[in-house]
């Protein structure tokens, strides 16, 4: 059984996901900005429910929403979610993104996701661990079409996703008017390729603010960069 996942504020079970805790999660829950004070949030395919718990423990947000298609994780999130200090803010809604669309009249000031990624044409025997994981259960035009219709007007829309996607994301995101605000390319360590992109969006027409972050300078010694924007969370930060 995989063991919870303690943070400074929080603790996440995860045993009943089939995607646990990553770095790609804790670090967009990190690193989108809340300058805009958002009023509610929206946690797109939130599996153990980190992103949203980060942003709640971030944020004043009175309506932090979460949306988990898949059984065992959306149970696991509405545990985790109860059994945070913030259980009065989180909600997590068991339904797709079509459905939630359809049903919801509500706009959001910020909403984020950490997709499913692999768009390779392999799948494992593993069910729910393919759903977490590859991007046919939730494509990239239909979670940008989704979030462009459930965005308030000055909301801002964030994902992270390969870094080799990040082009054809920012061009289908374009189809929809919501354009790059901020972008951070994350490599491991100072010799490896930029292997992730985390994107702001908005429906605001901007030259969008270039960053770049490195995790680690070896093995488990990480950069102060990385140190500073988790510290918060991590226990051994």
């Amino acid at each position: 059984m995989k063991k919870p996942f303690k943070f400074k504020q929080f603790t996440v079970e995860q045993d009943r996901c089939a995607m646990k805790i990553g770095t790609d999660g804790v670090l967009l829950g990190a690193w989108v900005s809340i300058a805009n004070h958002p009023f509610s949030i929206l946690d797109i395919g939130a599996g153990t429910g980190i992103i949203a718990l980060q942003l709640a423990q971030r944020s004043l947000a009175e309506m932090i929403d979460a949306l988990e298609i898949d059984d065992n994780a959306y149970e696991q999130c509405v545990d985790n979610f109860e059994n945070s200090p913030w259980g009065d803010r989180l909600f997590c809604y068991h339904a797709s993104l079509a459905e939630f669309v359809e049903e919801i009249d509500d706009k959001y000031d910020l909403i984020v996701s950490n997709p499913p990624f692999y768009s390779e044409d392999y799948k494992t025997t593993n069910k729910s661990r393919d759903t977490a994981r590859f991007n046919d259960s939730l494509p990239f035009s239909q979670l940008i079409k989704g979030a462009s219709h459930l965005l308030s007007d000055t909301g801002v829309f964030a994902v992270i996703i390969r870094r080799k996607e990040e082009e054809s994301f920012i061009d289908a995101a374009k189809e929809t008017q919501l354009f790059p605000q901020r972008i951070c390319r994350v490599r491991g360590n100072e010799t490896s390729e930029e292997k992730r992109s985390l994107i702001e969006f908005s429906f605001k027409k901007d030259s969008p603010k270039i960053e770049t972050l490195t995790i680690e300078t070896s093995r488990h010694n990480y950069t102060d960069d990385y140190k500073s924007l988790v510290a918060e969370f991590y226990l051994k930060m």
